[in-house]
């Protein structure tokens, strides 16, 4: 392992380090914003007064920490692999460069002797998983490893019941910090209550103190967005449904919303009458009045 000056000199004196993943980094965000995002995120555990240590393997060799040049290897790469747990071992031997994601991070982070690691949602069991047994590394990982992560609850793609149950089974616990609410990813509220509420950073320390003394793995501190994200993304989530739904809806006598699928900007459309004569579309005279060739012819009026 290669330790940056940075982390190495907090470890020593006992300061606070917290561990960052790069998977998101290398495949989760575009360029080049994913470099500006990763700066900033270490910025931002400066300020809180903690040291930031990102993790990687940089051509074979376990990077705690990244410096300039390592950060943006990891972020322009062409060549850097999604290294999970079970990766590590072919990605140091064939001195490849890869993107650790939690299960990887969680697990270098502990031998590395950190104990907190801060990521954005935890992987978990996919939907379908019944018939595919597609469940995330992160899962098992997190059973076996005594580590703090501080995350946003799961991705919503995932089955967010089916993963609060495999936590449960794997002794993985599961705190809410001010909430009582399981958050999902970018919504405050997945849907599912959190077993157990904490509402400071040192009932948080306490427990993971105790949790370390008992020998358990990890302890998952789901944080979740502020009530004005989660309401954009809850508000962007309904946009898109109405997207889907607008074409196939019957409009109405009167004047309804339609949601318009390229650029979700809400327009108010008027209900098209089936004939010709209807008044909006009765062609104007010279003299501006209406009438003429757009007057109803006689008879019945047809249905």
């Amino acid at each position: 392992m290669r330790y940056t000056r940075e982390v190495s000199d907090a470890l020593d004196a006992g300061r606070p380090v917290v561990a960052l993943e790069s998977t998101i980094i290398a495949h989760g965000l575009p360029r080049p914003e994913n470099l500006e995002v990763a700066r900033a995120v270490e910025e931002i555990v400066r300020e809180e007064g903690a040291v930031p240590a990102t993790i990687a393997v940089v051509e074979g060799m376990v990077r705690i920490g990244l410096d300039r040049e390592g950060l943006e290897t990891i972020a322009k790469g062409d060549d850097v692999v999604k290294c999970s747990a079970r990766d590590l071992a072919v990605v140091m031997a064939r001195r490849a460069t890869g993107a650790t994601t939690v299960a990887a991070t969680a697990t270098l982070a502990v031998r590395a002797g950190i104990s907190v690691f801060a990521t954005g949602g935890l992987g978990g069991v996919h939907r379908e998983a019944r018939d595919s047994w597609d469940e995330s590394a992160d899962l098992t990982t997190l059973g076996q490893t005594p580590i703090t992560v501080v995350c946003a609850g799961v991705k919503s793609v995932l089955d967010v019941e089916a993963t609060l149950e495999r936590l449960e089974t794997l002794n993985v616990t599961l705190l809410g910090y001010r909430t009582d609410r399981f958050p999902g990813f970018y919504l405050a509220d997945s849907g599912f209550p959190v077993p157990w509420r904490v509402e400071s950073p040192e009932e948080v320390a306490d427990i993971a103190h105790a949790r370390a003394e008992l020998g358990l793995g990890a302890v998952v501190v789901a944080n979740p967005r502020s009530r004005r994200l989660s309401g954009r993304a809850s508000a962007a989530r309904t946009s898109r449904r109405s997207c889907s739904s607008a074409s196939t809806r019957r409009p109405r006598a009167r004047a309804w919303r339609r949601t318009c699928g390229s650029c979700c900007a809400t327009r108010r459309w008027r209900r098209r009458s089936p004939a010709p004569w209807h008044e909006p579309h009765r062609p104007r005279r010279p003299d501006g009045r209406r009438g003429g060739a757009g007057r109803r012819p006689a008879g019945p009026r047809k249905r």
